[in-house]
């Protein structure tokens, strides 16, 4: 590779101060020498801020006044002055040669739009970390015949430009399935999304299923947008449908009322989507698979 254009690695956090800490930490060792890092805090209170302030001077640091969910992110990626932006969570990290090749597949595709990560599980660290891509020319792409692919916000490589283009993420969405909306654009956009096996980052998948209101509320309210921003009008209406029908069955299987209220929820706030709508190619909606029914596995 001969030149090493500017990356900008972008993080939110809220409340996580060991985890983002440890990230931050893995994040130095990163074997590529232009690097910005930029960490948009979600107005945590348990002494994040402080802790980078003090201990991470080599971060660009903003604060935000509330927590505003994934917008933060867009606060982020507005401020990166990379060609390159590199999306982690603040329970993730990449490896240290994950940034080098990343931007190789980059300036060796102009069509490659986003690069997803291997993203592996960091409590199997120690096992995983010594693995090395011995040659540097071997071709590591995971092509799919029948389907397209989305991305994970643990790790995944973008052009920014091309972010700034599609839109950034719906920051209507507040928390989840905004992977799967920004992958809808960048894809309807002519661009690739493609998985490399060599590019690796970390994440923290927790060992224990964190259930609260929050992710089935989000995950459901959202499913609802995400179809109703992508889809036809013939998709839409059935794909509708069956989720008002998932959510009245889960809701009596799991003995919840949290997908009734998130169904809810949908429909009242659904002028957050004035002007936002616009159906994908037919290909594109046909061919990316999105697991809707994710949204009602958090209480099994």
């Amino acid at each position: 590779m001969i030149s090493t254009p500017l990356v900008s690695i972008v993080s939110i956090c809220w409340n996580r101060k060991t985890d983002i800490c440890e990230s931050l930490r893995k994040i130095r060792e990163i074997d590529y020498d232009n690097l910005e890092v930029i960490l948009v805090d979600n107005y945590s209170t348990d002494g994040t801020v402080e802790e980078v302030e003090e201990n991470f001077k080599e971060v660009k640091l903003i604060k935000m006044f509330k927590n505003i969910g994934i917008e933060a992110y867009n606060i982020g990626f507005k401020n990166a002055k990379g060609k390159y932006i590199v999306i982690i969570d603040d329970d993730s990290f990449p490896h240290k040669q994950a940034i080098k090749r990343m931007v190789d597949k980059f300036e060796k595709d102009e069509k490659l739009g986003m690069v997803a990560f291997d993203v592996r599980n960091f409590y199997n660290y120690d096992a995983v970390t010594m693995e090395e891509i011995v040659d540097d020319n071997k071709d590591t792409k995971a092509e799919a015949q029948n389907y397209l692919m989305a991305f994970n916000g643990a790790g995944a490589g973008v052009r920014k430009d091309l972010l700034e283009k599609v839109g950034f993420y719906p920051e209507e969405f507040f928390l989840y399935w905004n992977e799967q909306d920004t992958a809808f654009r960048i894809l309807d956009s002519g661009y690739k999304i493609q998985f490399f096996s060599d590019v690796v980052s970390y994440h923290k998948y927790s060992p224990k299923n964190r259930a609260s209101w929050r992710a089935p509320l989000y995950y459901t309210r959202n499913a609802f947008w995400l179809i109703w921003k992508n889809y036809s009008f013939g998709e839409s209406i059935k794909l509708t449908f069956k989720m008002i029908k998932d959510c009245l069955y889960y809701s009596m299987e799991q003995h919840t009322t949290v997908y009734i209220k998130a169904m809810f929820l949908a429909f009242k706030d659904s002028k957050k989507l004035k002007g936002k709508r616009k159906p994908v190619d037919k290909y594109i909606e046909e061919n990316l698979r999105i697991p809707f029914n994710v949204s009602f596995t958090f209480f099994k």
